[in-house]
């Protein structure tokens, strides 16, 4: 019994020549370290193979019907015998049909009639080589996956901490309940048609998705410091008020530069700060707070800018009630190519119908009563 479980836990070796000489003598040095199986041709070998995985061919370049250099070109194509060690076995030892072996995809040769010391010593070293490789990449597998978990984990803690802060920012602005949640899904809903579209597609491949919905979560972070009499006022703003309010763009942006002090360079902070600069310009110039028009506003301010507004027109104020979600889409189609950018408004009719019902069960909303969107 313990010879048949030795005998089933050694390497199994496969040993392809047509010449039965040849395979005799290759089992005979080989049979007391390893489980050899001898093949006389390609063609058995291929059948064997959908029968066993060896750890290693050794394998005859001369042989009839399918040469040593074709059957390796078939194992290196197929994906279930790429990755199987091929030592090629030949009488031939140019320089020429070497390099032409190993650049098929041979680890080495060994040339004919066998020595047996240096057969024995060349299958040796080659399988402790690939063991040591299928070591490696399965270290190196389990290393991934623990980075993957463990920055998985870091976005998890991360998106918690954010949405802390956004809800601190909702505690004061009680009037926009659920904003930020509602922005956030409808930006999602928004970059997902946008691609599907291949709008922008340059920049927007070169975004990071996740991130970037996360840090959206920031774009009003700067109404933490603003005067709770301007913050929940329930009627319209005064002149004085509403010129204070628009400067929550300037202490959001404040905000994320002292965070970036501490961050080489974090690109989630620089997706966030562009969220929060940026989200009330309009498309013609007449926004706030820098007055930029058309595609001097970057595109990630352009996609709240329609976000922000239609998450406003659709939600329920103290001083007003919320737009239905028609006229918000009417709303958003007149401001097209004036206060929006006109490709996103039109990515945003194709995709308008995913935004009927939001989360916080609200049904359309604009800061029409505080003279801006949220």
């Amino acid at each position: 019994m313990s010879e048949n479980r030795n005998s089933v836990n050694r390497k199994l070796v496969m040993l392809v020549d047509d010449n039965p000489a040849n395979l005799m003598v290759g089992k005979e040095n080989l049979a007391s370290d390893y489980r050899v199986l001898t093949m006389p041709s390609a063609a058995k070998m291929f059948e064997m193979l959908g029968k066993h995985t060896p750890e290693l061919i050794l394998l005859d370049v001369d042989m009839p019907e399918m040469n040593g250099y074709d059957a390796i070109r078939k194992l290196k194509a197929d994906p279930g015998t790429t990755d199987i060690p091929v030592i090629f076995l030949t009488a031939m030892s140019d320089a020429e049909h070497e390099l032409q072996g190993l650049s098929l995809g041979a680890i080495d040769y060994i040339s004919k009639p066998f020595s047996a010391p240096l057969l024995r010593k060349r299958v040796e070293v080659h399988l402790l080589v690939e063991s040591q490789r299928k070591d490696l990449k399965e270290y190196n597998d389990n290393l991934q996956e623990m980075v993957a978990a463990g920055m998985r984990t870091v976005l998890k803690l991360q998106n918690k901490v954010l949405r802390a802060m956004a809800e601190l920012v909702e505690g004061r602005d009680t009037a926009t309940g659920n904003h930020i949640e509602r922005t956030q899904h409808c930006l999602g809903i928004l970059l997902t048609a946008m691609i599907e579209s291949n709008v922008y597609p340059e920049e927007v491949k070169k975004w990071n998705v996740e991130l970037l919905l996360q840090s959206s979560q920031l774009h009003d972070v700067g109404k933490i410091a603003i005067q709770d009499s301007i913050l929940k006022k329930p009627g319209k703003l005064t002149k004085e008020e509403f010129d204070e309010m628009k400067k929550h763009v300037i202490y959001g942006v404040e905000f994320i530069e002292k965070l970036e002090e501490d961050e080489d360079d974090s690109l989630f902070l620089r997706y966030a700060k562009t969220f929060v600069a940026f989200h009330h310009e309009k498309w013609d110039g007449s926004g706030y707070p820098y007055s930029l028009s058309g595609q001097n506003i970057p595109l990630l301010g352009r996609l709240m800018a329609i976000v922000d507004v239609y998450e406003a027109l659709t939600s329920s104020r103290p001083y007003k009630d919320p737009f239905d979600h028609g006229t918000a889409v009417r709303i958003i189609r007149e401001g097209r190519g004036t206060h929006f950018d006109p490709q996103l408004v039109d990515v945003f009719e194709r995709c308008a119908g995913e935004l009927r019902r939001l989360p916080g069960d609200h049904n359309a909303a604009g800061e029409e009563g505080h003279g801006l969107a949220s």
